[in-house]
């Protein structure tokens, strides 16, 4: 529990400088239009993968209810 709150801490100390540097890119990104790529590959991401574990996981029930 000590290692889980150390690692959050040393996270959340790190996060502000990681965001300042990504907000110049991100500008750039949204500047060009390249944002819209990004945002749009990182949802069909999730939803590929959220439609993958919806049916492995009705796989999963009808093994159960078989065995």
């Amino acid at each position: 529990m000590k290692k889980l709150f150390t690692l959050i801490i040393l996270l959340a100390a790190y996060m502000p400088v990681f965001a300042q540097q990504q907000v110049e890119m991100a500008d750039t990104m949204r500047s060009n239009g390249y944002i819209y790529v990004v945002v749009g590959t990182i949802a069909i991401v999730f939803v590929g993968l959220a439609i993958y574990l919806f049916m492995m996981d009705s796989r999963l029930k009808k093994l159960e209810k078989r065995g």
